[in-house]
């Protein structure tokens, strides 16, 4: 297996800058993210009137889960929050691949309904302890959230809690704009660690650039995720240590890359790995040597097509 190539974390944010413009994810979701949050802020807040649910919260998870209203469970079934079908539900239901294939999820009669069911979600009770928690506090709800097992993303909350601060959100909680001081010193240390290590997406799948000096037992305390499984994710041995500037996967990888990406094969550059195109990507590396056909040991030559898709 071959390590991850010292590549500088310029040329990485560089390929990912590329990356993310092709996948439709630039500086225009901003502008995005603000239209989003011009429609559906008084739902929110409504919400939270009457449940008692922050609307930075209901806000943010909406944004994340929707990707501002622009993805496909959003737009055909109204459903902003990524909810399943579940127990107790006998309405409507639209099938959509996501952890598994073929998946069903709720579909609404209005976006205004969906938010309602995601209050009525929280209400279950392994979402009680939620409620203790002062209205403000959209750092122990979004904590407590990935806590109670809301999402398997491990960094789910600094996710929320990042969208909240970036766009101010925790205004319409009636708040000025501090960033609250946990009481647990590991939360604080966890906050610093994200804010130099900000989570990005690619292939629907989050990771981190590591900065100098990270350890990977460290990194593993912070992000939550074993050793181990941070190995497994990256399609790294047992005693590998992942030099500064690489990409690191806190998820497992998908089987190919994004579909924007079918019909358009990587052309190997001077240097580059079947495993750095696997990075690159988001692409587990098994599964990129098997479509393409390649044994254990190939070795590709510079300037050959690598499938993607």
């Amino acid at each position: 297996m071959k390590r991850i190539k010292n590549t500088t974390l310029k040329v990485f944010l560089t390929f990912f800058y590329t990356l993310f413009i092709y996948n439709c994810v630039s500086a225009q979701q901003n502008s995005t993210y603000l239209e989003y949050i011009k429609k559906y802020h008084t739902l929110a807040v409504d919400q939270m009137k009457r449940h008692r649910i922050p609307a930075s919260i209901t806000l943010s998870q909406g944004l994340l889960e929707s990707g501002a209203g622009t993805s496909t469970l959003a737009t055909e079934a109204h459903n902003h929050f990524g909810i399943k079908v579940g127990t107790g539900w006998d309405g409507p239901y639209i099938v959509r691949d996501d952890d598994a294939k073929g998946e069903h999820f709720r579909k609404y009669r209005s976006d205004a309904e969906s938010y309602e069911d995601h209050s009525l979600f929280l209400k279950k009770p392994r979402y009680q302890k939620l409620f203790s928690l002062d209205i403000k506090d959209y750092k122990g709800w979004a904590h407590g959230l990935k806590e109670c097992g809301y999402a398997t993303n491990p960094a789910y909350a600094q996710s929320l809690i990042r969208i909240i601060e970036n766009y101010k959100l925790y205004q319409y909680d009636g708040g000025q704009g501090s960033i609250q001081q946990s009481a647990s010193s590991r939360l604080s240390e966890e906050d610093l660690f994200f804010q130099t290590h900000p989570v990005q997406m690619c292939n629907k799948c989050c990771y981190i650039v590591l900065q100098p000096g990270d350890e990977l037992s460290h990194v593993a305390k912070m992000v939550g995720v074993r050793k181990s499984k941070l190995l497994s994710y990256n399609d790294l041995p047992k005693k590998a240590v992942p030099q500064s500037g690489s990409i690191l996967y806190l998820e497992k990888k998908r089987t190919k890359a994004d579909k924007s990406f079918k019909g358009h094969p990587h052309v190997l550059q001077a240097g580059q790995s079947l495993y750095d195109i696997a990075q690159m990507y988001g692409i587990r590396l098994k599964n990129l040597y098997k479509m393409n056909g390649f044994d254990a040991d190939y070795t590709p030559m510079l300037g050959q097509t690598i499938r993607l898709y």
